[in-house]
């Protein structure tokens, strides 16, 4: 075998497995069952970001909307993506269901999974999110850190701030979850 054609083979392989791991990131079990198995993931994570990170209570009864993202899947081999489904929730009830994408290139291998909160703090942000086509996050974001004690690193600076993102429960090989990039299309599951 010549090195033309090593080198084309290994190009082939390595597109084929970044392919791959960006379309095991869409399989993150959400998907296909409706409304209800949205609903019950996003009730499942209030549960657990209230009970885990003091302050968020006091944080959703301020925000004019929030967007609960239960499961977002990332994966990468130097091409990769992220998945996930989630509702909007205004004063506690679903309005809206969204998917979130995201597609990265460049070094990167692994994969994880987590959750994220975005919480709409002003009225212009909130209907900003409702009525695009497709919303991406950017450097728009405030971020809110937990740290060891569960708290989720909310002061009064970051509650001024139009949207505040809050990433947990992350688990696996990719450290540091940013939501840089993320679109958010709003869907009918």
């Amino acid at each position: 075998m010549s090195n033309r054609s090593t080198l084309l083979t290994r190009r082939g392989f390595i597109a084929a497995t970044g392919a791959t791991a960006t379309l095991a990131a869409c399989g993150n079990g959400v998907g296909g069952n409706g409304a209800a198995v949205i609903d019950a993931r996003v009730d499942a994570t209030v549960s657990f970001l209230h009970s885990h990170f003091p302050g968020t209570d006091e944080l959703t009864r301020k925000a004019q909307g929030v967007l609960y993202m239960p499961l977002i899947t990332e994966a990468g081999l130097f091409v990769g993506g992220a998945y996930g489904r989630g509702a909007l929730r205004i004063n506690g009830v679903t309005v809206d269901y969204y998917s979130a994408t995201k597609a990265s290139f460049g070094l990167q291998i692994g994969a994880q999974q987590y959750a994220h909160v975005l919480f709409f703090m002003t009225q212009p942000a909130l209907q900003d999110f409702r009525s695009s086509s497709g919303w991406t996050a950017g450097a728009n974001l405030t971020y809110a850190f937990s740290d060891k004690g569960g708290n989720a690193g909310i002061s009064t600076a970051t509650e001024t701030a139009p949207v505040i993102a809050l990433v947990f429960g992350q688990a696996g090989l990719i450290a540091g979850a940013s939501l840089g990039g993320t679109k958010y299309t709003r869907i009918i599951p």
